[in-house]
């Protein structure tokens, strides 16, 4: 059956009902140029979504040369055919106008185009200069959660092999540093648990600060058509906001921002005061359930409804529906990622999971998920800061093995200390420590809190900024340096999404002008910087994607994430899970299968932190408290936010995504479709607060903090009260101003605190005190959010979001395909 549906209106598309444990119906999605049919196509190049982290396979249309479309690959288990609107409409951002063609450099203060050996030399030479007066730690790179695996452990080798620098870190710190932290602190390693597939099975699902409707698409529609099917599974959501999960939630709990270890906590004892727990498990997998037991002894529902402000039923329902399930599920994302205590919120998650029993059976799906769709690979390949194929900065073995891979002297890795993640790197550049800054596929005039500061500190003289992208972004207007990339569909890599399914994009087109693909620049620039290793051969042997895939796969071999199983022939049939080799030869799409952790003291990537002081726990302590390899379960003391509500600042901020955008829009907002369904910022407030303020839908007002002020129009929503959200998307790039504000902020970042998770260091963008006042009233002019979202209006008179005539995509549904 073949139907024409509007995708901006309808953005999970039609539903295909299926069943527990029945295979999940195939639903192929397809969006063309207008004008294009099918039969016009000439080629179908293979690859999957760099537009979110859900790693959605799809075929890209190809005619004369230039992109007209895409198709969702009905053989891959990853959507069964099915894309997202940023899939279907995302592409468009290839062909846009204004695309950097040729390299700019700053002369006189100003950016002029020159070419490839003039800006790679002056990049070379300015490192080299640095490396002779200051030494490595002048010299600092921070990457994305685009570019591809290929890319990623090139740049790692050139950082921590070639030029011995330990400032290395992605926009991952940003989205799912917590992910990766939560990982390390229960398992002592990266790499996660679940599958996709374990909603096929689970009785309960649990979503814990993930708003999977808007951030995963495809993934939520995996869900609902579970929920119209027979024996659906119960729902539980923690939110702020009510969003479309929280909509479907069999129970909702809408917890006061930064409080969610509270709310974890008050979960778990109910589960220990009803005995809902797998002792056999416990005693035979686990270490730290004694110390578990302490500290929840007073964790109370009702000393956590009080302190979270939900109510008490709610909370015992969910642990109820938690304790009872047969095979649950759980995924976290920004919701506790970004908010006060992330780490410690996020490992109270697996502590449910661990002593449930829940880990490496079908239904039992355990996923600190993602937020880009690369981003587990900038973790696998050392763009983070930390080493390749989870090695372990702290286990001299890791490193002499490493070395070898490498062929360098152990020395020359730097492991005197942990890897300085992105928040200390900027101190580092602001004091003038760092005085060279790559930033690749990445926006962080825009991204990073309080943008005030984040500007005067990439606008330094003594600053050396190279930005390597596609668009003249706010941050590429302050470098020196501006080099031209390619990206998805103009170049070849892999890239592995949070379900450890592996997926080859192959290039369909050339990019436009003089621009390079990632992997090119990086082999030019260490080739000019003369990176050799121990035997004086050049440090980066390889020239071609390909090549530089198969030493990744060599550095991988024997470590969790062992790719030696996998090759790009092999990759072409469809997506696979790693572990992939020898022994698990068509990969694994469950790790931990009975108690089998990768939590050894000898092979463990990490031995973790303190929840509250992030101090590392030591290579001794961690032996005497884990010497067998086990799951490893941390209790965690609630403790109140840094910067709770006042008089002056009555409100509490958080702010997140939309689904019709991605990170700062330098692609979404070029896709006409997109960026018409949610064209501005716009600010939430509850019904209670609108009311109590006299405020009405679409007022202009001004949102402050001690940091700064943003101007938006209101939506009146179902968020919490004493609450407002904001959209991190919108910065400056198609305003007048550029890349700053003029007479009034847009960007949310303006107002948010320099904070971050002691564990994960990852920023805290949800937990800041803020104030709002009318500053004009709405003249009949809704705000310009979407009514598809959590962003509902409490009103029926604003009228629905649509697209036009070019947003219908076509769906065909095969009822009886069967993918695993």
């Amino acid at each position: 059956m073949e139907q024409q549906i509007d995708r901006v209106a309808e953005p999970w598309g039609s539903r295909t009902p299926y069943g527990a444990d029945e295979p999940w119906p195939v639903r192929v999605d397809t969006h063309l140029a207008d004008g294009v049919a099918p039969d016009d196509v000439d080629r179908w190049v293979q690859s999957a979504s760099i537009l979110h982290s859900n790693g959605d396979a799809m075929d890209i249309g190809v005619k004369d040369g230039r992109i007209v479309g895409v198709r969702g690959r009905d053989v891959d288990r990853v959507n069964h055919g099915r894309l997202g609107p940023k899939d279907l409409y995302g592409w468009q951002a290839n062909g846009s106008a204004d695309r950097l063609t040729r390299p700019l450099i700053r002369r006189d203060g100003k950016l002029v185009e020159t070419d490839w050996n003039t800006a790679l030399d002056a990049v070379a030479a300015r490192t080299t200069e640095l490396l002779e007066e200051r030494g490595p730690s002048s010299i600092g790179f921070y990457t994305s959660g685009q570019l591809f695996l290929e890319e990623y452990y090139t740049l790692g080798l050139i950082a921590h092999g070639g030029i011995g620098t330990n400032h290395v870190d992605g926009n991952t710190r940003l989205c799912t540093a917590t992910a990766a932290a939560a990982l390390k602190e229960s398992f002592a390693s990266d790499g996660q648990p679940g599958s996709y597939t374990d909603i096929d099975h689970a009785d309960v699902i649990c979503l814990y600060g993930h708003n999977m409707a808007e951030t995963q698409t495809v993934l939520w529609a995996r869900i609902v058509d579970r929920l119209a099917g027979p024996n659906p599974p119960a729902i539980v959501c923690v939110d702020s906001r009510q969003t479309p999960v929280a909509a479907h939630a069999t129970v909702h709990l809408a917890p006061r921002p930064g409080t969610n270890v509270m709310l974890m906590n008050a979960l778990l004892r109910e589960l220990l005061e009803h005995d809902w727990i797998d002792h056999e498990y416990v005693d035979a997998h686990a270490v730290g359930f004694a110390e578990l037991e302490k500290m929840l002894e007073g964790c109370t529902v009702e000393r956590a409804a009080e302190v979270c402000g939900v109510p008490g039923p709610g909370l015992r329902e969910a642990a109820r529906l938690i304790g009872t399930s047969r095979r649950l599920m759980s995924t976290v994302l920004q919701g506790f990622y970004q908010s006060h205590q992330a780490t410690a919120a996020a490992v109270q998650v697996n502590n449910i999971h661990i002593v449930r029993g829940m880990l490496g059976k079908p239904g039992c799906g355990l996923l600190q998920m993602n937020g880009q769709p690369t981003a587990q690979n900038t973790r696998e390949c050392g763009a983070d800061g930390d080493l390749p194929a989870f090695r372990n900065w702290s286990n001299d073995s890791h490193i002499k093995d490493l070395a070898r891979v490498w062929n360098i002297d152990p020395m020359r890795i730097p492991h005197y200390t942990a890897p300085t993640h992105l928040m200390q790197m900027m101190r580092y550049v602001e004091d003038g420590s760092i005085r060279f800054l790559h930033i690749s596929a990445t926006n962080p005039a825009v991204s990073l809190p309080e943008l005030r500061r984040i500007r005067s500190i990439l606008s330094q003289d003594r600053l050396f900024l190279v930005v390597q992208d596609l668009f003249l972004t706010e941050t590429a207007q302050l470098a020196d340096v501006v080099l031209p990339a390619a990206t998805w569909g103009e170049k070849t890599g892999t890239f592995t999404n949070v379900d450890r399914t592996v997926h080859l994009s192959e290039k369909a087109v050339e990019p436009p002008g003089d621009a390079r693909p990632d992997l090119d620049i990086l082999i030019d620039y260490a080739h000019r910087l003369g990176l050799k290793d121990k035997d004086g051969a050049p440090l980066v042997k390889w020239n071609s994607p390909e090549e530089a895939f198969e030493a990744w796969k060599e550095c991988s071999r024997g470590r969790p994430c062992d790719y030696t199983g996998l090759t790009y022939n092999k990759l072409r049939g469809g997506g696979i899970q790693w572990p992939c080799n020898d022994e698990h030869p068509d990969g694994t799409e469950r790790i931990y299968v009975d108690g089998d952790f990768w939590s050894h003291p000898d092979y463990c990537e990490s031995y973790g932190r303190d929840l509250i002081t992030g101090a590392p726990v030591e290579p001794t302590e961690y032996k005497a408290l884990n010497p067998h390899g086990k799951a490893v379960i941390k209790a965690a003391e609630y403790l109140p936010p840094h910067e709770p509500p006042s008089e002056d600042h009555p409100f509490q901020l958080i702010t997140g995504r939309t689904l019709y955008h991605f990170h700062t829009r330098t692609k979404t907002g070029r896709a006409p479709q997109l960026q018409a369904a949610a064209p501005e910022v716009w600010v939430e407030a509850s019904d209670a607060d609108a009311s109590d303020r006299g405020w009405q839908e679409g007022d202009l007002l001004q949102v402050t903090t001690p940091r700064g002020a943003v101007t938006a129009r209101l939506r009146i929503s179902g968020i919490r009260p004493g609450v407002l959200f904001l959209p991190f998307h919108y910065g400056y790039w198609d305003t007048a101003a550029g890349h700053e504000p003029d007479d009034r902020g847009r960007a949310a970042n303006e107002l948010t605190l320099t904070d971050w998770d002691p564990a994960s260091k990852q920023p805290i963008f949800k937990t800041a005190a803020a104030n709002a006042t009318k500053i004009a009233p709405a003249g009949g002019t809704p705000a310009p959010a979407p009514t598809t979202t959590g962003s509902e209006p409490v009103s029926s008179t604003v009228s629905p979001t649509r697209g036009d005539a070019t947003a219908i995509t076509s769906e065909r549904i095969d009822r009886t395909g069967d993918i695993r």
